[in-house]
């Protein structure tokens, strides 16, 4: 069966919220995009060494402990099965430049980053959207704002408290805002809220790309909380054991046809906003 060419554009509202973020937390850990960059860059299998050669602001026990969790959920595979064979990046892996892209360009647009390095920005922006229920926040408003706290909640099925923490993460994070100072004014999306249709997209088609297909295609629009689907989503177990079916050894192509030079002063790093915990 041949896969579909991924459409041009998304819905938030037609993307399977927790399928989105499932996918993300695959690629959400820190140094993630760096280690997956370096390899796309050198295009060719590396050593834990190497690769860290490559990221001197990195421990290279560090890397070695990142390439192991990313070799378990398919992002890469190693070119042989001795003691300290090399990396590659997976098929699946190799796959993540429409993301690395959808990121950067919706970072670039509405993130006030300064300059900073591409993999350091990408980073920065799955740190704002991997929050489990943050997407099914942002797809209620899109589809109903504005919105008073109550009925978010209501809408969600969350606690208040709950509630009131992802909004309040939301807010810091630039992708919802309030109408007004009073307390019980509504909440609506920021600019950069609503432009994250083409990331979510880019996101599902990576990790589903026929479900994604199927969902982007015209619907009547319905509430985040009556909305289904005829697939049943992935899940993380379900993406992973889809991610070691994918795996291969064909040699990666670049990442990014603007990928930032290998090295990076540490400064770079602390550049973007600090990443919050969940």
């Amino acid at each position: 069966m041949s896969i579909p060419v991924q459409p041009s554009v998304f819905s938030i509202g037609l993307i399977d919220a927790q399928h989105v973020e499932d996918a993300l937390s695959l690629i959400a850990p820190r140094w993630t995009t760096w280690s997956a960059q370096t390899l796309a860059q050198q295009g060719r299998p590396m050593r834990v060494g190497e690769i860290a050669a490559q990221l001197p602001f990195i421990s290279e026990t560090f890397v070695s402990k990142r390439l192991a969790q990313m070799h378990a959920d398919g992002l890469v595979v190693r070119v042989g099965h001795h003691r300290g064979a090399p990396y590659q990046l997976s098929t699946f892996g190799d796959s993540l430049s429409s993301v690395h892209e959808a990121l950067s360009n919706w970072s670039q647009t509405h993130l006030p980053l300064g300059n900073v390095a591409g993999a350091e920005r990408v980073e920065n922006a799955v740190q704002r959207l991997c929050l489990r229920h943050s997407t099914t926040v942002i797809q209620l408003l899109d589809a109903n704002e504005p919105m008073r706290f109550g009925h978010i909640a209501e809408e969600t099925g969350l606690d208040n408290g709950y509630t009131r923490n992802r909004l309040n993460r939301l807010q810091v994070d630039g992708l919802v805002a309030r109408t007004g100072p009073r307390h019980g004014d509504p909440y609506v999306l920021t600019d950069a809220g609503r432009a994250l249709g083409p990331v979510y997209g880019a996101v599902e088609y990576w990790s589903d790309p026929i479900s994604a297909w199927r969902n982007s295609a015209p619907a009547a629009p319905v509430t985040t909380a009556a909305r289904t689907h005829a697939d049943v989503p992935l899940g993380a177990d379900g993406i992973r054991t889809a991610a070691a079916l994918r795996r291969s050894s064909a040699v990666p192509n670049a990442l990014f046809s603007h990928a930032p030079q290998p090295h990076v002063p540490a400064a770079v790093a602390t550049r973007s906003a600090p990443f919050r915990s969940r």
